[in-house]
């Protein structure tokens, strides 16, 4: 565990800075949110909510991003822990599918470039790429908002674990969940290049995914590519810009299991 303050951190020669945030109350065991502002080229909120190791539950993830404030990327998701959803104390596929069939624009499908659809991901994403700007308010908003406060009521209505072995189970989930992420976070190269190597892997593993154990191999510095715009939606995003990194996108001797 590095001493790296990941509170503030800013780049005055290149205008970029980055504020983080990170709670834990009774339900959830981290909720952590990064906003990065590099002014009007980029602008990035990121957030991931962690369920308490009791509840056997999705984790919320959530990635919205501005570009020129021109083009947009936003990702939603119930975070599934688990490759069958029936593996979960609660299914919760069938609660987000009416939500998501409101907004075809958020319909889309990211690539494989740095993340398997098939791992830690759900059917029910909110995926979207686009140029203009009134789906934010139109679509995006009261989307992330209903999904948000499904997530919040999910939990809240699923019923803790009393057993220590299935507690365990969902925290060894968990930490699997953030090695994968970290392996694969395409925010790596901009954090880098911004702010420093070091500082970025601190920041990633001891911040961002900090249950995630640290690949032997380093960071993946690669720029990445996202998916293009829901199907039949063409002229509303237009393919992934090549070479574009979207991204501006505790303490780890406390990390152990809550006790019951």
């Amino acid at each position: 565990l590095s001493d790296t303050d990941v509170t503030f951190k800013e780049n005055k020669e290149k205008r970029a800075r980055i504020v983080n945030q990170c709670y834990a109350s009774d339900e959830y065991r981290k909720i952590r949110m990064t906003y990065y502002d590099a002014g009007d080229s980029v602008q990035v909120f990121n957030s991931v909510w962690y369920p308490d190791p009791k509840y056997n539950l999705p984790v919320l993830g959530i990635d919205i991003l501005s570009f020129n404030r021109k083009k947009y990327l936003a990702i939603v998701d119930f975070q599934p822990l688990h490759e069958d959803e029936d593996d979960h104390a609660t299914t919760y596929e069938h609660i987000l599918q009416p939500i998501k069939e409101k907004y075809d624009n958020l319909k889309g499908r990211m690539s494989s470039k740095f993340y398997d659809e098939t791992q830690f991901f759900s059917k029910e994403m909110l995926f979207a790429r686009f140029e203009d700007g009134k789906i934010v308010d139109n679509d995006l908003l009261p989307a992330f908002k209903s999904y948000v406060k499904t997530h919040l009521n999910l939990v809240q209505s699923t019923p803790p674990s009393t057993n220590p072995q299935d507690v365990q189970a969902v925290f060894d989930r968990q930490r699997a969940y953030d090695t994968y992420s970290a392996d694969r976070d395409p925010a790596a190269g901009l954090f880098a290049a911004m702010f420093g190597k070091q500082w970025a892997e601190d920041f990633i593993y001891d911040f961002l995914f900090s249950l995630g154990e640290r690949s032997e191999d380093g960071l993946n510095l690669s720029p990445p590519m996202f998916g293009g715009p829901p199907p039949g939606a063409a002229g509303k995003g237009g393919p992934p810009q090549k070479g574009v990194n979207p991204y501006a996108k505790e303490n780890k001797a406390a990390q152990s299991v809550p006790r019951l």
